[in-house]
């Protein structure tokens, strides 16, 4: 399942406060868990992760969950749209990082879903043999709208990330709004032990601090907002093995205009 959460991501990166241009650091790829994953090109660059999504329920009761989160995240560099449709895997490993964190889940009542994270990670660059200190945390909240036969879910996010590089002491943070909704076609199907759900979703990122996205070979990119369109399968139960299972696959097309982003999905899409 390594490479069935295959998801390209960016390394034309927002601008750090460190001097680029005597001392080049790409230290933006601590933002590919957080900012989002998937297939990006921006002035004819293309770049890749892969995303594991490991994690583990520690206590659940009726009313909360407490999750432990270990995702970790594989930048490869050159990695373009035409590999994917002929199964070219990316086979050097640029970028590395390790994210931890506890999520916890306060079931309100059988529609509303209160969420919060922290997580405390590192990153390596194995390019310039670099490192990254990275912090992230967040609210959500999560409400399933009465609507028996589309089941929709109106999600709405707030969160932070920031990391700080052994080069140059150099460092980055930016925070973001999110909101969409994510609702059923009304069909389901069974596969087995499995009943599957088609669904699609529609969400926008709203930047508190404009990104800068670095391009060197064209003008920098600039984006306060990004808008997103997709379609999912749901599965009734989770399907993996130990600590990585989903229940969710599926495919988004996201853009600013300029920026655009295909994504793999592999979780709940927002």
């Amino acid at each position: 399942m390594l490479f069935a959460a295959l998801f390209i991501s960016f390394f034309m990166m927002p601008s750090s406060h460190a001097d680029e241009a005597n001392n080049p650091d790409l230290s933006h790829y601590a933002f590919a868990n957080y900012i989002g994953s998937g297939i990006y090109r921006a002035s004819g660059q293309n770049a890749a992760v892969v995303n594991i999504p490991f994690a583990f329920d520690i206590e659940e009761s009726e009313d909360h969950i407490l999750t432990l989160r270990l995702p970790i995240s594989l930048g490869f560099f050159n990695y373009s749209f035409s590999d994917l449709p002929e199964g070219e895997l990316p086979d050097n490993v640029g970028t590395m990082t390790i994210t931890p964190g506890i999520e916890y889940k306060w079931l309100y009542d059988e529609q509303l879903t209160l969420e919060s994270y922290l997580d405390l990670g590192y990153g390596h660059n194995f390019s310039n043999s670099s490192n990254v200190g990275i912090f992230s945390t967040g609210v959500s909240a999560l409400y399933e709208l009465e609507q028996a036969k589309y089941t929709p879910v109106w999600v709405n996010r707030v969160y932070y990330a920031g990391y700080k590089s052994s080069i140059n002491d150099s460092s980055e943070s930016y925070s973001v709004l999110q909101s969409g909704i994510d609702f059923g076609l009304g069909q389901h199907w069974d596969w087995g032990d499995y009943t599957i759900e088609p669904r699609l979703f529609v969400a926008g990122r709203w930047y508190f601090n404009k990104l800068k996205f670095i391009t060197p070979l064209e003008d920098d990119i600039h984006t306060s907002s990004t808008y997103e369109v997709g379609a999912t399968l749901a599965l009734s139960k989770p399907l993996g093995w130990g600590w990585f299972s989903t229940d969710r696959f599926g495919i988004s097309y996201q853009t600013d205009g300029e920026l655009q982003v295909w994504r793999l999905i592999f979780e709940f899409p927002m």
